[in-house]
């Protein structure tokens, strides 16, 4: 017995040796959202400051762990008024809620790049799985700079109500928000 329990944490401990951690190359990177306005238009908004950090042992990064973090009070939507609408009490209450996050549960390759991406979105105090998709590119390595890549766009919907984001009513702002991030992701040394 003992032999097996040894044997487990050393292949345990020698698995997680050659995991790699990958952090955001930020200026390649956006985190955006788009709401429909009064049934009528699309409104797009992003985060501007936000950060991934991510650790996987694959090359296809099927065993991924993914972690976003973004700072509610970067909310820009190109529209000062609005801006500081969304981070009041009516929208995100970014004094008590000062951040929004994603952990990651788990990653399935659909096919090829393909996959979907689950895990615990906390937007507003309020924690809820949701399942996005996502596409992941490389590795690659940059000749000139050497550094490895992956190129990722992850998608999906959430609704405000889940979130108790906002009472406007669904004809004035979208129940449905949707989710789009991009860029790159680059291999820690």
């Amino acid at each position: 017995m003992k032999k097996a329990t040894f044997f487990a944490a050393l292949l345990l401990s020698s698995a997680s040796a050659f995991a790699q951690n990958w952090g955001l190359d930020k200026a390649h990177s956006n985190l955006g959202f788009t709401v429909t306005h009064m049934m009528l238009a699309e409104v797009d908004g992003k985060f501007t400051n936000f950060d991934v950090k991510m650790e996987s042992s694959k090359d296809d990064f099927s065993d991924a762990k993914i972690d976003l973090t973004a700072d509610v009070n970067s909310v820009n939507t190109n529209q000062d008024r609005r801006d500081t609408h969304l981070k009041s009490p009516d929208f995100f209450d970014a004094a008590k809620y000062p951040t929004l996050s994603f952990k990651s549960k788990s990653i399935s390759k659909v096919s090829g790049n393909k996959y979907k991406l689950v895990g615990d979105l906390t937007m507003h105090g309020v924690t809820k799985p949701v399942t996005l998709d996502a596409v992941i590119n490389g590795p690659v390595t940059n000749p000139q700079n050497k550094q490895t890549k992956a190129g990722f766009k992850v998608t999906g919907e959430v609704k405000r109500a889940d979130f108790s984001l906002g009472a406007a009513p669904t004809a004035v702002v979208s129940d449905e928000i949707a989710i789009r991030a991009t860029g790159e992701l680059v291999k820690q040394q």
